[in-house]
């Protein structure tokens, strides 16, 4: 093979790669459009009222187009669900690992209920929807529902410092952290179920501090 020859042969193959690489990043983009002009739609109408003709519409995608990146509605919530699991593992990333175990877990607590009022669709999305957890179960994941579970191990992993510290009773991180979870998961439906409403509008935000300190309290004394 000549030089010219050579050359020509390598540029191909930069040419092969160079298409390639492009073909799956205009993917990657076309996907994340999808996502992003469905998110926009189920905030600003729901997430009863809205179908995949609807996201097509949106950015001018032919229906069957949608459904080349979604196989139905409901793999399309799951990774929006996903994606919602990055912003509060992006939130949770605020709150240093170490220092107090005691401080750590509440401020993993006020940042888990920051993230429920300022997202409310996203945290129905995430933790009270049924239909994206029915995708999760037939996608047949190595780590079930794995980012449910990265937000429970922030939570168990800020357990068992408290634990280990000797500042927590519980002999159980995960038994303890499931308890925590169930506590600022309540808090969090209550205010955006709108049955805090027996209290002063005013009120309710100290009401939800005070209970999360209450609750760390209780953490530490065993009761």
């Amino acid at each position: 093979m000549n030089d010219v020859q050579y050359i020509c042969t390598v540029h191909k193959s930069f040419s092969f790669v160079g298409i390639a690489e492009r073909k799956e990043r205009d993917k990657t983009e076309r996907r994340q459009a999808i996502l992003t002009a469905a998110q926009h739609l189920f905030t600003e109408h729901g997430f009863d009222k809205v179908s995949m003709r609807n996201i097509a519409e949106a950015i001018e995608y032919s229906p069957a187009t949608i459904y080349l990146y979604f196989k139905d509605k409901n793999e399309l919530l799951f990774a929006l669900q996903s994606q919602a699991f990055g912003q509060l593992a992006q939130a949770f990333r605020a709150v240093s690992p170490s220092g107090n175990a005691s401080e750590r877990l509440l401020a993993l607590g006020r940042q888990y209920l920051r993230f429920a009022l300022e997202h409310p669709e996203l945290y129905e999305l995430m933790f009270m929807m049924t239909a994206p957890m029915e995708a999760e179960a037939a996608c047949d994941a190595l780590v079930p529902w794995a980012g449910g579970r990265a937000a429970f191990d922030q939570v168990a992993g800020a357990v068992q410092q408290g634990i280990d510290a000797g500042l927590f009773k519980q002999a159980n991180a995960e038994t303890a952290a499931l308890m925590v979870w169930s506590q600022v998961h309540g808090l969090a439906s209550l205010w955006l179920s709108k049955r805090l409403v027996i209290f002063p509008e005013d009120r309710r935000h100290a009401l939800i501090e005070g209970a999360l300190t209450l609750f760390n309290q209780v953490l530490q004394t065993g009761l």
